[in-house]
């Protein structure tokens, strides 16, 4: 989910020339940094972000939204997290709670397979979300 909250992020308030920044992807989530930086790491490793590096650095979409399935960037958020989790290995958790979350998982990757993140940002704009414009600055004396 947090991969998937990077992405639509960066898509909503970047695109063309304009590169989203840790920083204030950071704030509009309310993740930590750290907590971001793997994730953004790893989406860029898979193409789906760019990264520019330096002052005025930050991550756009590799491509365009209407090409990345939402099950590309949960395949990544699945695969960078940490095995921390617990490890039940009851006769019961073997016999019928694994095979309930592998269909849980089938279809909710199915679901995501018929998702783009251009779709994603049709719902926000179905929801009243604006993307903030920024005022050129003015120095009129």
């Amino acid at each position: 989910m947090v991969a998937l909250a990077i992405v639509v992020d960066v898509a909503f308030h970047g695109g063309g020339e304009i590169v989203v920044n840790a920083a204030e992807l950071a704030e509009r989530t309310g993740m930590a940094r750290r907590t971001l930086e793997p994730l953004l790491q790893a989406l860029s490793r898979e193409r789906l972000l760019d990264s520019t590096r330096g002052p005025h650095g930050g991550y756009r979409l590799s491509r365009p939204a209407r090409l990345i399935k939402a099950s590309e960037v949960i395949a990544v958020g699945l695969n960078s997290l940490e095995d921390g989790g617990l490890d039940l290995t009851g006769r019961l958790h073997r016999a019928v709670i694994e095979p309930l979350w592998d269909e849980f998982d089938a279809s909710l990757l199915a679901q995501a397979e018929a998702l783009t993140v251009e779709e994603l940002l049709k719902r926000a704009a179905k929801a009243g979300l604006r993307k903030p414009v920024s005022e050129p600055l003015n120095f009129v004396i």
